[in-house]
């Protein structure tokens, strides 16, 4: 199961039995969850069952799979049941069998069959559109808004990125802050642990990330997460590049559209027209077909050269030399690297015991920098084995278990005390107040985060004791 399968599988295991009877009504759901979260052995169950129209013994779907792969076996059939498409009927005297659940049924039969007026795949316009637009055109704006929402989180810890005509709306910036993805840091925002994690993603479980946040939002935006939930599906099952109506969707659903057009998801010349056209974020939902394809259109692909090749090449010195001229991949390569020379077509630096700190402190862990560096290596680099200088990776990691070893803490220091009775009981009284943090008896010194407390004890005991 894809990383993104995974988010979705995770949040649907979690929705209780009634809500699933609801998502099973439309036959796209139905569709969806069985192209998109079952295993081909599943898929072999449902199949078989779907039209033999009656319960299936326990013992003959048992008997369909080869004794050393009972364990695939009951994986498929547990997977089944945690997503409600199958039971176990135990009726007196018969043994016990297996069924399909219904509407998952009637739902499936219906999706693969058509025929129907659910509407449930979407209805097509029947009129041409005045201003059409095309594949191309609406790979493009996917791109540009997703990249928009990328170019937001990294910006976020430097420069400004978000791409001339892409305006974050206020619900995209704090949705990204309760997902954990950005954090607020006095006037700004600022990406985390769990923003670089998702940076590091493929575009599809990028997607389906944000609209599991979205999702956890619905109810506060007094929206039905059932209904959420069945246009996302449904918008999987549509056809690029074709407009669809408005007309029979729900006013939870019209609303969504204005919300998932700031994420590229789909696009509509305004708010008003009366259709819309998915783009490719969208139809591949649920399939694992990429998201975007082309090597500009993908942040896939924008973090590597326009041949689909890595970018970056780090020398022993810790030198980096990044091929690019794409402001986003700059600005993660920022997020831990101090850059310092551009060129029309590369930009060169330096990793630093600060610039990795500086990341650490904003959550990023080494081995997530680890990662991004090999992921990206130039193919000359790939020549090598390991593929980063060794010394470079056990420097990373040493820089952030520094940062881990060490904790400054800001405070007093009090010594050259006259004599130990002295000493003793200025420490003991500092540590009855919960202010001393550290203390040395040989040298008779003390550290503190407070010292009023103290230097108030101090003035008030009959001799005079020197302290700094």
């Amino acid at each position: 199961m894809s990383g993104s399968s995974l988010r979705s599988f995770e949040y649907l295991e979690s929705l209780p039995g009634t809500v699933f009877n609801r998502l099973y009504q439309q036959p796209s759901t139905a569709l969806a969850i069985f192209r998109r979260m079952l295993t081909h052995l599943a898929k072999t169950f449902v199949m078989a069952m779907l039209y033999i129209g009656h319960p299936l013994s326990v013992a003959d779907l048992e008997s369909w799979v080869r004794p050393d792969s009972r364990r695939e076996r009951d994986q498929a059939i547990n997977l089944l049941e945690r997503l409600h498409i199958l039971r176990v009927t135990a009726d007196p005297g018969k043994p016990r069998a297996y069924t399909i659940t219904n509407p998952f049924l009637g739902s499936l039969r219906l999706a693969l069959t058509g025929g129907g007026n659910h509407n449930s795949f979407g209805v097509p316009c029947n009129t041409p559109d005045k201003n059409p637009i095309n594949v191309a055109e609406l790979d493009e704006y996917a791109r540009r808004q997703w990249e928009g929402v990328l170019s937001y989180m990294v910006g976020s810890a430097g420069a400004s990125l978000v791409d001339e005509g892409v305006r974050l709306s206020d619900g995209v910036k704090k949705l990204l802050k309760d997902g954990g993805l950005v954090k607020q840091r006095f006037s700004k925002a600022e990406i985390t642990q769990e923003g670089f994690a998702f940076i590091l993603q493929e575009v599809n479980a990028q997607v389906w990330t944000v609209l599991i946040y979205y999702l956890d939002a619905a109810e506060e935006m007094n929206m039905d997460s059932v209904d959420v939930l069945s246009f996302l599906f449904m918008l999987g099952s549509l056809e690029l590049g074709q407009d669809y109506s408005k007309a029979t969707l729900t006013p939870t659903q019209l609303q969504m559209l204005d919300d998932l057009s700031d994420f590229g998801i789909v696009y509509q010349h305004a708010t008003t027209s009366s259709r819309f056209y998915p783009t490719r974020l969208a139809t591949t939902l649920t399939s694992d077909s990429g998201a975007l394809r082309s090597a500009s259109a993908g942040f896939d692909n924008a973090l590597r050269s326009p041949d689909g090749k890595g970018f970056i090449v780090i020398e022993t010195n810790y030198r980096v030399y990044a091929y690019t001229t794409s402001q986003l991949q700059i600005a993660i390569l920022q997020l831990f690297t101090r850059l310092s020379t551009r060129y029309p077509n590369m930009v060169a630096g330096k990793i630093t015991r600060e610039s990795i700190r500086h990341a650490v402190a904003m959550g990023i862990t080494s081995e997530q920098i680890i990662s991004f560096l090999t992921t990206h290596a130039h193919p000359q680099m790939r020549k090598n084995n390991p593929i980063l200088p060794a010394t470079v990776v056990d420097q990373i990691r040493l820089w952030q278990i520094e940062g881990e070893r060490m904790k400054a803490t800001p405070g007093f220091l009090f010594k050259d005390f006259l004599t130990a009775a002295d000493y003793e009981a200025c420490s003991k009284y500092a540590e009855e107040i919960g202010v001393s943090v550290w203390k040395n008896e040989n040298r008779r010194m003390f550290f503190v985060t407070r010292y009023e407390q103290v230097a108030a004890y101090l003035k008030n005991r009959p001799k005079k004791i020197v302290g700094s």
